[in-house]
């Protein structure tokens, strides 16, 4: 009989990646099943993300409603970033918790789980030649790590800390793997890194040399792949020759994650980003000249240590420049291990932003956003985009679907065409949702 594995996976698409990993490994090695119902688990993971403090709070606080809820003989594992940066501090806090296992030690899941009160959170560990046991099932949308770790060392970011130095996985490993997700029903690849166009920089193994337009092309010429994403590439690395191959390979989606942080140079010198304000408007007007309907979402941190409202006008004058289509925005967290910290843990540093200001700036930045998707999606009436069909609602005949370019598209249908890519025109527009129809 079978035992039930229940997963709670917090933060990145690298950490739903890793939960997709330790259900297979768990299934295959260890006879778990899944269950969406922690009451009747065997074994409760939380898959946790560290990039933010209130993630990492609420951690304890879901140990504690698990441990009240779960079967006696139950184990609890946490898993992730959290368990790298904490370790053996969370089997101190918590009695309840029967195991900790780093984010860059994810192939040892089924060794660690007949354990009791360890913790595993190696960051040197190198799983980058693992090859993971696989769901039986494939879905229409697959993802696949290309890299582990990240090389960066970007001051207000723990990440380094948690999954260790960037280490690119052989290039044989990704494309079998890609084919394998194909052959099985997969028609979407998303590429997943903490900085996937640094692909290729560092093996561990003797390894051909490949860079990642490079990769991005092999993997390309797969028969049967209809669509390519990644994410998140570094906008340092952008340079011409992985523009011109994302701008001409039909297959690689025409939308991006550009994470800009800051739109001031002199925040982004502070926060090590490497590049300045002018070179990410370089590397858009680019793609964009090349793209005119690519679609760009970016990260944004406001309240960094030493911005002041002119480095806060800098970023409103690239949201303006650039338009992006999504953003996610978040005041400045600060986080041990990273440069930031320290400056802020001393007491002669004058540079720390008033929280009320950093609120006031947050809300400005998501106002005009939100003003400039109502503006934009307004534009969109009657175009035509190309749509993979993913789910449909029996109930409602209901069917929902991305474009090429990440536009989310809802369309009334009598019949279920999920798997589908086909053409649709916007119809109506509510606010951001976009209704279609088909032609």
């Amino acid at each position: 009989m079978s035992k039930k594995l229940y997963i709670q996976t917090l933060g990145c698409a690298m950490n739903e990646r890793d939960s997709e990993h330790i259900i297979a490994e768990l299934e295959e090695k260890e006879n778990y099943s899944l269950t969406d119902n922690p009451k009747e688990a065997d074994l409760i993971l939380i898959n946790t993300c560290s990039v933010r403090e209130k993630p990492e709070k609420k951690l304890f606080s879901e140990i504690g409603q698990y441990s009240k809820i779960k079967k006696q003989d139950a184990k609890i594992g946490i898993c992730g970033c959290t368990a790298s940066h904490l370790g053996d501090k969370i089997l101190k806090r918590s009695k309840n918790v029967n195991f900790v296992l780093g984010a860059r030690n994810v192939s040892k899941i089924s060794q660690i789980i007949h354990k009791d009160r360890v913790a595993w959170v190696d960051i040197d560990y190198d799983d980058s030649s693992y090859v993971f046991s696989q769901k039986q099932n494939s879905n229409l949308k697959g993802m696949i790590n290309i890299s582990i770790g990240c090389d960066k060392k970007c001051t207000y970011c723990i990440v380094p800390h948690t999954r260790g130095n960037e280490i690119s996985i052989p290039s044989d490993l990704i494309l079998n793997e890609a084919k394998r997700l194909v052959d099985n029903g997969t028609k979407e690849i998303l590429l997943l890194g903490q900085n996937v166009n640094n692909y290729g920089r560092r093996f561990s193994t003797e390894h051909k040399k490949i860079n990642f337009t490079q990769l991005l092309h092999e993997i390309s010429q797969i028969e049967g792949l209809e669509r390519i994403r990644f994410t998140s590439p570094h906008p340092l690395h952008m340079d011409d020759e992985f523009i011109t191959e994302f701008a001409t390979n039909r297959k690689i989606c025409k939308a991006i994650h550009m994470p800009l942080q800051s739109g001031s140079t002199a925040i982004l010198q502070k926060m090590k980003r490497g590049y300045s304000k002018e070179w990410f408007l370089n590397r858009v007007e680019k793609m964009r000249s090349l793209m005119p309907n690519l679609s760009i979402g970016t990260d944004i941190i406001v309240g960094f240590p030493t911005e002041s409202e002119a480095d806060f006008l800098d970023t409103l004058d690239v949201l303006e420049k650039v338009r992006f289509d999504t953003l996610y925005s978040f005041i400045y967290s600060s986080r041990p291990h990273t440069e930031a910290a320290s400056w802020c843990e001393d007491e002669n540093f004058k540079g720390l932003v008033d929280e009320e200001i950093a609120k006031e700036r947050l809300a400005i930045l998501k106002d005009r956003h939100k003003a400039i998707l109502q503006e934009d999606n307004a534009k969109l009436l009657h175009q035509i985009h190309s749509v993979l069909l993913e789910s449909y609602d029996e109930e409602n005949k209901l069917l929902e679907g991305r474009s090429d370019n990440n536009k989310l598209i809802r369309i009334h249908s009598l019949d279920n065409l999920v798997g589908k890519i086909l053409p649709v025109r916007i119809c109506k527009i509510n606010g951001a949702q976009l209704m279609g129809e088909f032609i």
